[in-house]
């Protein structure tokens, strides 16, 4: 009589079977599979989950060795619905198999210790079979050396691999055979059966057609279609773990990071060297008697046992938080920052009073700072940022601090103007190097350059010239053209004065300034140019004038553009929308230090 065996999920993925029938250890026996296993594997491979793939995959193979061993093989019990797929996890699909080998008289064959446990309470026999699981010496890591950073295998192409260090490494061809996909799926087999006989691997991302596993110092992605064209296994591996000491830190910066620096971004491009360094920042702080945690999707950092590494609870970083914050570390790394909700956690956890340490994808060091903006208001950003570290190639390349005053923005002149901006500065040198501020309703970021000092000096020369031209002509206009050359544009009617007897005045004038002067005439305006201020008021640009100018009409130009003419109302002002183009011609007018002047119009 015919020994029958009922197989459950977790031997089938686990594909003893088929390997106890090439070894000719199963004979004169009924394998029984039931179609809710089927059904499950079939669900799991649609949601494009690796098991499900491997788990058909053994079937297959099992049906093909029975017809050669003359083993019979059935599918058995009713298709379960959806319901019962869904509660798979809760041990539906279990009861199921359980139901069909009692029903059957059969030996419940299992890789699941729980589940024969249970089917012996219940009076039914099983047989517990323990995986043996490879979780060393796996078919991929022969592409590694000591040099390989990461491994890229694709089907029908030739597998890949970076060698090098960070910043400089080399894609090299492994080898002239293209990757099959049998071999592909042998080896995401391999990686399924380690990671979960292992308890200390995870999968840190299971979505419709990408799976990212953490498989002790590997992090593996697999993508399959839809996600990719076809199946691919990306393998990463660090090979650099470094201290903060192998960096060669300024006493500077170093006493920073220990005492001050408590809201930190580390930005790079890809493969800079960024998780290297704030692995090494946890492993400092952690030296020096702090309390210190990393949230990671996927968890693989390479830091020590005393760092506990957070994922999302429940998918979710929000979740994470509030047990983080329950828990009180000094310093949390946030490895990486990507979306929207990330920057959100990152502001709320250390406005809590943690020192953050967060990895971001850059091209620049001050993309870190511009990330945040929009997402958070502009002025908060310096009390959850203090000091950007940008890293290329594996070194340190740029150190910002941040840091936030009320003042007038550079190059701008009028009092009115006063702000808060946030000073972003080279930590080694002290030097301003952008300044972020709000003018109406945009966000400005400023580079201060080497020409923007420049057109300050040259800002300062005009006055100082403009100042004295106007003893001669109150309309004069001033443009310095070379270190040493100006030219002065006065009303026709000044020109002899300005010039003088023989040329006199202007000799006079010229060794005071220091300067060569050039006396052009100006053309005749329609009136006469009024002074007055501008200031913001919420939604408009408001243009300031005397009491005297009330009811007269005015132009308002920017340079020798003309951009308007209006009345002076009662309040001895004129109100220009921000949304206008005359608005924002007057915005960048002055966010770019042009001249904006107005004139006096006959009626």
């Amino acid at each position: 009589m015919k020994e029958k065996v009922v197989l459950d999920t977790s031997i089938i993925i686990d594909a003893r079977i088929s390997k106890m029938l090439e070894a000719g250890e199963i004979k004169n026996t009924e394998i029984i599979i039931p179609l809710a296993v089927l059904d499950e594997l079939q669900a799991q491979a649609s949601m494009k989950r690796e098991q499900g793939f491997v788990g058909l995959a053994e079937i297959k193979n099992i049906r093909e060795l029975c017809n050669d061993k003359d083993v019979m093989i059935k599918f058995v019990g009713e298709r379960p619905s959806m319901d019962d797929i869904r509660l798979a996890r809760h041990g539906r699909i279990d009861a199921l198999i359980k139901d069909i080998a009692k029903n059957e008289g059969a030996t419940l064959v299992t890789a699941d210790y729980l589940q024969a446990l249970v089917a012996e309470v219940e009076g039914i026999n099983s047989k517990h079979i323990r995986s043996i699981v490879k979780t060393t010496d796996l078919s991929f890591e022969k592409f590694f050396d000591n040099e390989t950073m990461s491994v890229h295998l694709k089907e029908v192409v030739a597998p890949m691999a970076k060698r090098g260090r960070p910043g400089n490494f080399q894609l090299v061809k492994l080898r002239e055979e293209k990757c099959s996909y049998n071999e592909l799926m042998q080896i995401v087999r391999e990686i399924s059966e380690a990671s979960r006989l292992n308890g200390s691997n995870s999968t840190e991302i299971s979505k419709n057609g990408a799976t990212i596993i953490q498989l002790d110092r590997y992090r593996i992605a697999i993508t399959r279609q839809p996600f990719s064209d076809k199946l691919e296994i990306t393998i990463i591996r660090p090979i650099v773990r470094l201290t903060l000491e192998d960096y060669s830190l300024s006493e500077k910066l170093l006493s920073r990071l220990k005492n001050k620096a408590e809201g930190i971004m580390i930005a790079g491009p890809p493969g800079s060297g960024k998780s290297t360094l704030a692995s090494s920042l946890a492993d400092f702080y952690m030296m020096q008697g702090k309390i210190v945690k990393t949230f990671e999707s996927p968890r693989d950092m390479q830091v020590s046992d005393e760092v506990t590494q957070y994922s999302p609870l429940e998918g979710s970083f929000e979740s994470a938080a509030e047990i983080l914050l329950l828990v009180r570390p000094d310093y949390t790394i946030f490895d990486e920052v990507r979306n929207r909700k990330h920057f959100t956690v990152f502001t709320d956890v250390r406005l809590a009073g943690v020192g953050m340490v967060g990895v971001v994808h850059a091209s620049s060091p001050l993309d870190a700072v511009q990330r945040f903006i929009g997402k958070v208001e502009l002025g908060m950003i310096p009390h959850i940022l203090d000091t950007i570290i940008f890293v290329k190639e594996g070194q340190i390349k740029k150190v910002y601090e941040l840091a936030l005053t009320v003042r007038v923005p550079t190059g701008m002149i009028e009092q009115d103007l006063a702000r808060p901006v946030i000073d972003v500065r080279d930590y080694e040198t002290g030097k301003l190097e952008y300044e972020i501020y709000t003018f109406g309703e945009e966000n400005v970021v400023m580079p201060i350059t080497k020409e923007s000092e420049r057109d300050s000096i040259k800002k300062l020369a005009e006055g100082r010239i403009l100042e004295v031209m106007k003893r001669f002509d109150r309309s004069a206009e001033v443009e310095i053209i070379g270190k040493d050359r100006a030219v002065v544009k006065v009303d026709k009617s000044a020109i002899p004065m300005l010039i003088g007897k023989g040329g006199s005045t202007i000799n006079e004038l010229e060794e005071m300034l220091g300067i060569r002067i050039d006396v052009e005439s100006k053309l005749k305006v329609l009136g006469e140019d009024i002074k007055f201020d501008i200031n913001e008021a919420g939604n408009s640009v408001n243009i300031l004038f005397s009491d005297e100018t009330i009811g007269k009409s005015v132009g308002v130009y920017v340079d020798n553009e003309y951009l308007f003419s209006a009345m002076v109302g009662k309040k001895s002002m004129i109100k220009v929308s921000k949304k206008a183009d005359a608005g924002k011609k007057i915005i960048q007018a002055l966010i770019t230090r042009r001249s904006v002047r107005v004139f006096s119009q006959s009626r």
